[in-house]
């Protein structure tokens, strides 16, 4: 299986290409966020980006590619919602159209959002596999190109943030990374190896989507029959081998948090940093959290991917949290 790398000279390119649509984002330390993980923690704030979500990098590295091969080309993909609203930011950066599925009962703000962006929004499958399904026979149907929701340009632009992140917090022993379909976790590791860090990369997923627990277990890709979670942003179940190689070979330690945790650190995050997250974004701070003791004396890192949840989300994490 392929490993995803980054060049110094495509990390390079990548922050000429994302600088001047996405501004550096802030990674900071909060005080009452150190009173819950017990040591220094550097929080990157990647919800303060143009569509709320780290995703928007690899979105604009990716068309930027595309645009010089394939001029003139549309796009197709299948998202949750923050891969779904990077093509289609992009998309009006380079006037690329863009058309993306997502599955029965998604965000309905995710969906509008995107729709708002310019992109065409097709509804179709029970969840994001049976929408990647559908996203390919339309790709064929209409003569568009398939972008996948892993692939080596979008991790360059992806590394673009924990390249602003070890920057700005040089020496960071541990970071946590959410992992949904794998492209965040892929770039911390692409970053940590070319900047020759010794950081620890702990990768977290939800309990009811632990198909890339299983696969960094096994050590290759193992899919799930369901991926049943509150946590829309990590809900895979077939995982990407690339993505699978990558984490095995970058020595990846999985980290499973339940959806009650998640929900916690949504509140928690609110009441240290009054920045609204959405599910998966809260899932670092949930597994710090829970390693407290393990994580004393390090200098840890956590990143906020987005803040894209849903009036309904965010109502049932705050009333979990008062219940």
């Amino acid at each position: 299986m392929t490993t995803l790398t980054v060049s110094a000279d495509a990390l390079t390119r990548a922050r000429q290409v994302v600088a001047p649509h996405v501004l550096r984002t802030a990674t900071r330390r909060w005080p009452l966020l150190e009173r819950l993980t017990g040591t220094e923690t550097w929080l990157k704030h990647e919800n303060h980006n143009p569509t709320a979500a780290f995703k928007v990098r690899g979105g604009l590295t990716y068309l930027s590619r595309l645009r010089e091969e394939q001029p003139g080309r549309g796009v197709i993909s299948a998202s949750r919602g923050n891969h779904a609203q990077s093509l289609a930011y992009a998309g009006g950066v380079f006037g690329v159209p863009v058309t993306i599925v997502v599955p029965v009962g998604n965000s309905p703000d995710k969906d509008a959002a995107t729709r708002a962006y310019g992109a065409e929004v097709v509804v179709h499958g029970s969840d994001f596999q049976e929408s990647v399904e559908h996203a390919r026979t339309l790709a064929e149907e209409r003569g568009l190109h398939m972008v996948p929701a892993i692939h080596p340009w979008l991790v360059e632009g992806v590394a673009t943030y924990p390249a602003e992140m070890h920057e700005d917090a040089p020496g960071l022993d541990r970071v946590y990374v959410p992992v949904g379909m794998g492209s965040g976790i892929s770039a911390h590791l692409a970053v940590r190896d070319l900047l020759g860090l010794s950081t620890e990369v702990v990768g977290v997923v939800a309990e009811g989507a632990p198909a890339y627990a299983l696969s960094v277990a096994a050590g290759r890709p193992v899919a799930t029959e369901r991926a049943d979670t509150f946590v829309d942003g990590v809900a895979c179940r077939v995982p990407d081998p690339s993505a699978v190689a990558t984490m095995v070979a970058g020595g990846v330690r999985v980290v499973v948090v339940s959806d009650q945790q998640a929900k916690q650190a949504m509140v928690e995050l609110y009441r240290a940093t009054h920045n609204l997250v959405e599910p998966a974004g809260a899932l670092g701070l949930a597994a710090a959290t829970a390693e407290r003791e393990a994580n004393a004396g390090r200098r840890i890192g956590l990143v906020l991917t987005g803040g894209n949840a849903d009036h309904d989300v965010l109502e049932a994490a705050f009333a979990a949290s008062a219940g």
